[in-house]
C-alpha cells in the first residue's frame, strides 16, 4: 500500500542519510563560538551567533561603552556662602557606594585632593536621574537637572539653568548637589570616545548594518559632541532607562532585528529586550554581563564586526553542509 512504501522509503532514507545532515549545523555553531571565544567574543548559545548575522540596526549606549567612561571633574561651581571643599565633601560621601562612571570620578577626584568625607545612609537611586542619601542626618539629592522639581529650580533665585548651559555647551555632563533643600553647587565632568569606537563603527557600515544609534541619558549638547567625533547621525538623549526599552521594542517592530551595546549602567531592560544584547566584558556591570547574550571582553569594539562576520560566515557554513549533505541523500 501507499502507507507502507511511504514508511519503507522513509526508513531507508533515515538509514541512508550521511550524519553530516544531522551535525552539519551543531558543529559549524560550536566553531563559531569556539572562535568567538578565542578572539575575547563570549557568545552564549548559537541562537544569538545566528541572529548576530541578521542586525541591521545596532542601538549604542554612550558612557562607557562608545566613551572610555573614565570621566574627570573639570569644573565646580560653588553658590554662597558654602565652599568648593563643602561642595566636593558632600558629593564623595553620597557616591563613594556607587560603582557608575560620574560616582567614581568625583570619589577620585575628592581623594585626590586629600579631603575626608563621612559615610552616607539610606541611599536611594532615582532611575535615571540622580540619586538621594542621608549625610549627617541631612537629606542630600546629587543629580541631572531633571531630577528637582521646576518650582524649586525657580524658587532658588540661583543661576542654575545658565551655569548648566555654559558647562554643558562645553561638552561637559553635570552633577547638581542640594542639602536640606538648598543648592551647593554644580560639578561639571567630561569624557573621551574610545579610540576603537570610530573604526568599528564604520567597519560595521561595510558589513551593512544599516542603522548606528547613540543611545544617552546625558544632554543634547554633549551628545552631539560624541556623535559628531564618531560619526554617528542619529542620537536620542536625555533618556531614562524605560525610554531605552520602549525605543529598543519599537525598532523590533519596525527595523526587524536589533542588538543593543551597553555596560549596564541605566541600560540593563534595554539589553535584555534587545535580540541581541551585547555587554562590555570590562568595563560593564555584573547585571549587563548576566543579562546579555554576547560579551566583548576587554572592552574592544572592534571586536563586533569581527563577530558579526563570524555569525555571517558560519551560516554560510552551515548552508553549505547542509547542501551537500541532502545532495548525497538525493544521488
Amino acid at each position: 500500500s501507499w502507507q507502507d512504501s511511504f514508511y519503507r522509503g522513509m526508513l531507508l532514507l533515515v538509514g541512508a542519510s550521511p550524519c553530516a545532515l544531522a551535525i552539519g549545523t551543531p558543529a559549524a555553531v560550536l566553531a563559531g563560538v569556539a572562535r568567538a571565544a578565542r578572539r575575547g567574543v563570549l557568545i552564549k548559545g548559537g541562537a544569538h551567533l545566528e541572529n548576530l548575522g541578521r542586525l541591521k540596526t545596532i542601538a549604542f549606549d554612550k558612557t562607557g561603552t562608545l566613551t572610555t567612561g573614565q570621566f574627570s571633574v573639570v569644573e565646580t561651581v560653588v553658590f554662597p556662602p558654602f565652599s568648593e571643599d563643602d561642595l566636593l565633601r558632600v558629593a564623595a560621601a553620597v557616591e563613594d557606594q556607587s560603582n557608575h562612571p560620574l560616582a567614581t570620578a568625583i570619589v577620585r577626584h575628592v581623594k585626590g585632593r586629600g579631603l575626608s568625607f563621612p559615610s552616607a545612609a539610606k541611599i536611594e537611586n532615582l532611575a535615571g536621574r540622580g540619586v538621594q542619601a542621608q549625610v549627617e542626618s541631612k537629606s542630600v539629592v546629587l543629580g541631572a537637572l531633571r531630577a528637582f522639581p521646576q518650582e524649586v529650580i525657580a524658587a532658588s533665585g540661583l543661576p542654575l539653568r545658565e551655569t548648566i548651559t555654559r558647562l554643558e555647551n562645553a561638552g561637559m555632563t553635570t552633577v547638581i548637589i542640594q542639602r536640606e533643600g538648598v543648592f551647593l553647587g554644580i560639578i561639571g565632568l567630561a569624557d573621551q570616545p574610545r579610540l576603537s569606537a570610530k573604526a568599528a563603527l564604520q567597519r560595521l557600515g561595510d558589513l551593512g548594518i544599516e542603522h548606528h544609534v547613540m543611545l544617552t541619558g546625558d544632554n543634547a549638547s554633549v551628545a552631539r559632541r560624541v556623535s559628531q567625533a564618531l560619526g554617528i547621525r542619529e542620537v536620542r538623549s536625555e533618556l531614562l532607562p524605560g525610554a531605552k526599552l520602549t525605543l529598543i521594542q519599537e525598532w523590533q517592530k519596525s527595523r526587524g532585528a536589533v542588538a543593543m551595546v551597553g555596560d549596564g549602567v541605566n541600560d540593563a531592560p534595554a539589553l535584555a529586550a534587545a535580540t541581541v544584547g551585547i555587554a562590555m566584558g570590562g568595563a560593564g556591570t555584573a547585571v549587563a554581563l548576566e543579562t546579555a547574550d554576547v560579551a566583548l571582553m576587554g572592552d574592544d569594539l572592534c571586536k563586533l564586526p569581527f563577530a558579526v562576520a563570524l555569525s555571517r560566515a558560519s551560516a554560510k557554513i552551515i548552508k553549505q553542509n547542509l547542501g551537500i549533505a541532502l545532495s548525497v541523500i538525493v544521488l
